[in-house]
């Protein structure tokens, strides 16, 4: 039995934030229908699959990432009918997941007063950019548009440099916070048996982020900028080059003690033992002249070497992973970071798995991401019983499209 075995969820996302929080519930056993059409396929389907695989049928290296274990089915919802066939799937589900512009669903005919009313129940999360009040709910929203309105951008980056565009983490952030929600909305309806509607704003949930520097500014007034890998305590704290081409460690010191230890692997260097760097705040103080002098030591070392010995002395230092250190790393081979599944049409690919490890319900990834529609026999013949002939006549008009 899984965390969420029994749970249906009808998903009406595309990109990536969207198939984020259906993923997660996925993991934990919950059965998600993926629910597509070529009126406007998922643009994560068709950025990199029509040079890779010459179709836009074919999962690209993103689709395969974010809709792992899942269905797919193929519905039109430009047509009457489509928007009643999915009205049907409602009727048996338990949550629907949107992540349309405001309204968007609405317009369509399946906004949640209109599934309430199919089923009474029924859990729905609407997890678009802006949310569905406020002047600006109706604007079109991608990762970086997101990152820059939640302040992240702003307060990342480097002096004087501009602000850095945030991709993945805009997504995958509210994603996450999204697939909470809807947990703690499950576990109401256990209680009360009622279901509920989630107004959910990706750019909230990355606002917070800055929680702190948002409270910053109510207190003291001040407005912050970039400041690159520095810290407002720790030093040192940043990214140092080592041996190798483009190879890092980053470096992080919180105390004397964790100093004095660092001092101690690097062989206890004399610069070390200057006043300029004798506590935590003179440290902080002369970082330039401090990092320059530490990139002098971890250039004569591997990333490896300089996290194996820092790491023995309890200072805590990693290296920065390119994807084929990461997939390759020791560490994420013995947890099973990577799950082999077999594609049809791609073959064996690796998708990473859920990151916690239940003792009593482990998550898991289940099956490779879906093609376009491959599961509209089970779905529409099996669980809204509809006959072959009927089925036909729908793929031919369109409608499972």
């Amino acid at each position: 039995m899984d965390s969420l075995s029994g749970v249906r969820i009808i998903d009406f996302t595309r990109y990536a934030a969207g198939p984020q929080i259906t993923l997660l519930l996925a993991f934990m056993g919950a059965e998600v229908i993926k629910v597509e059409s070529m009126v406007n396929i998922d643009h994560f389907r068709r950025e990199e699959a029509a040079v890779v695989f010459g179709s836009a049928r074919a999962a690209a290296d993103c689709f395969n990432s974010l809709n792992a274990s899942k269905l797919s089915v193929t519905l039109n919802l430009t047509t009457a009918e489509g928007v009643e066939l999915a009205k049907r799937l409602v009727q048996l589900s338990d949550v629907v997941v949107d992540n349309f512009r405001a309204g968007v669903m609405d317009k369509l005919g399946l906004g949640y007063p209109v599934l309430r009313k199919i089923k009474p129940d029924i859990i729905m999360l609407s997890a678009s950019s802006h949310g569905s009040t406020g002047p600006e709910r109706g604007y079109i929203a991608y990762a970086v548009t997101m990152g820059a309105l939640s302040g992240l951008s702003q307060v990342t980056g480097y002096a004087g440099g501009p602000p850095v565009i945030m991709r993945s983490s805009s997504d995958l952030r509210p994603g996450t916070s999204a697939a909470f929600a809807i947990l703690a909305a499950l576990n109401y309806r256990l209680e009360t048996g009622k279901g509920q509607f989630i107004d959910f704003s990706a750019r909230e949930a990355l606002s917070c982020g800055i929680g702190e520097i948002l409270m910053d500014y109510t207190m003291n007034g001040r407005v912050r900028s970039r400041n690159g890998n520095r810290d407002d305590i720790m030093a040192p704290h940043n990214c140092y080059r080592c041996k190798g081409e483009d190879k890092w460690v980053s470096i992080a010191i919180s105390n004397d003690e964790e100093w004095a230890a660092f001092c101690q692997a690097m062989g206890n260097p004399a610069w070390t033992k200057e006043e300029r760097f004798g506590d935590q705040f003179s440290r902080w103080q002369y970082q330039d002249e401090l990092d320059g002098l530490i990139e002098a030591w971890t250039i004569n070392h591997t990333h490896h070497e300089v996290m194996e010995m820092l790491q023995g002395a309890g200072v805590a230092a990693a290296p920065s992973f390119s994807n084929e250190e990461l997939f390759n790393d020791p560490h994420c081979q013995e947890r099973e970071c990577f799950t082999p599944v077999q594609h049809p049409e791609a073959g064996e690919l690796y998708v990473l798995a859920p990151a916690w490890k239940f003792s009593a319900t482990p998550a898991k990834v289940t099956r490779p991401a879906p093609l376009f529609g491959e599961h509209n026999e089970y779905v529409f013949g099996e669980l809204l019983g509809m006959p072959e002939e009927e089925i036909s006549r729908l793929v031919a008009e369109e409608i499972l499209y």
